[in-house]
């Protein structure tokens, strides 16, 4: 497994779909994932420290697992399939601290990763199917990304949210 961090989140220019961008500790190989419009809000929403009136999913199964003894150990994107991303999240549990992997989508696994602060891990064979994109090979792209990152608001994601 390769430790990963939230390089951020953008937005596919072709598409308009979100992305979140993972990139390994030496900032050289990223994984782009493509997310939906609702988990791309809610793990932005966690980055800039927005605070919504009431709990958000994420921060609901957040409360479950502490309730119940629990805590997250780390999140993993364990496969692809057919560019489908999948991913476990590492929960231990209950007095005797067994340890359960729950199944997940990975934008799920990484929202609950930013609000419990635990790391985010790719298998190596999951990076070698993605085909890891080099920074320096791409250094125009990810400058514009970053720039596009540093620029990123919660609000930008509300028009997708009812407001009642």
């Amino acid at each position: 497994m390769i430790e990963m961090q939230l390089g951020g989140l953008g937005f596919d220019p072709k598409n308009m779909s979100p992305i979140v961008l993972l990139r390994d500790t030496e900032e050289r190989n990223f994984l782009p994932i493509w997310i939906g419009m609702f988990e791309a809000a809610a793990i932005a929403m966690e980055l800039q420290d927005f605070k919504p009136p009431r709990p958000m999913t994420h921060d609901l199964m957040t409360k479950v697992i502490d309730n119940l003894g629990g805590s997250v150990l780390r999140v993993a994107i364990n496969d692809i399939i057919e560019n489908t991303f999948y991913a476990v999240i590492e929960i231990k549990m209950g007095k005797d601290k067994e340890m359960i992997k729950v199944d997940s989508r990975p934008s799920d696994a990484i929202a609950l990763a930013v609000r419990t602060n635990v790391s985010i891990f790719v298998s190596e064979g999951v990076m070698a199917k993605a085909k890891m994109v080099n920074a320096e090979k791409d250094e125009e792209e990810t400058k514009k990304f970053e720039s596009f990152i540093d620029n990123i608001k919660p609000e930008d994601f509300t028009q997708y949210f009812d407001k009642s």
